[in-house]
């Protein structure tokens, strides 16, 4: 039965898409913008929301060449710098009960358009928006912090539920 829901579901949505972009007008602009804080709109949104296990699906952008906040000489580029926060994450993450999940390099766009792909997707499950709230009001969070805004040009992070869609 199940499967026969999702072949169902996977049918509508070819057919939505089919229709939507013979429909659509290819000149719209469109809108997309990374960010490297989110927006009080979209804190206020987290915060707001029901406080249960998720993903953070984070579509990264690196710098060409890292640019540390208090203006040191580097030579490290964007993904170093990164690399060095990816690494003290870490810890913070298992502070709070989350862990990562998947992280790889982007190739190429399989489906749609944007404008330049992002460079890496990494994808992480916390326990709780409480736990992901903690973490990044951290001072040890805080410290790291300087190389992830130092080697980010941008990312979209987006908040996935886990019950919903199922393979099953």
């Amino acid at each position: 039965m199940k499967k026969y829901f999702f072949f169902i579901a996977i049918l509508l949505i070819g057919i939505f898409f089919f229709f939507f972009d013979r429909n659509s007008n290819n000149n719209e602009e469109k809108i997309f913008k990374n960010a490297v804080t989110p927006s009080p709109v979209q804190v206020a949104g987290f915060a707001l929301g029901e406080d249960a296990p998720f993903l953070a699906v984070n579509l990264i952008k690196f710098k060409e060449k890292a640019e540390y906040a208090d203006g040191r000489e580097t030579d490290l580029t964007g993904r170093e710098a990164y690399a060095l926060y990816a690494d003290e994450v870490l810890g913070h993450l298992a502070k709070v009960g989350a862990e990562p999940i998947f992280g790889g390099d982007v190739s190429r766009l399989i489906l749609g358009e944007v404008e330049e792909l992002w460079d890496v997707v990494a994808v992480v499950r916390y326990p709780s928006r409480k736990a992901m709230f903690k973490m990044a009001t951290s001072d040890e969070y805080r410290e790291s912090e300087k190389h992830r805004t130092a080697g980010l040009a941008g990312q979209l992070n987006i908040e996935v539920t886990e019950d919903g869609f199922n393979f099953e």
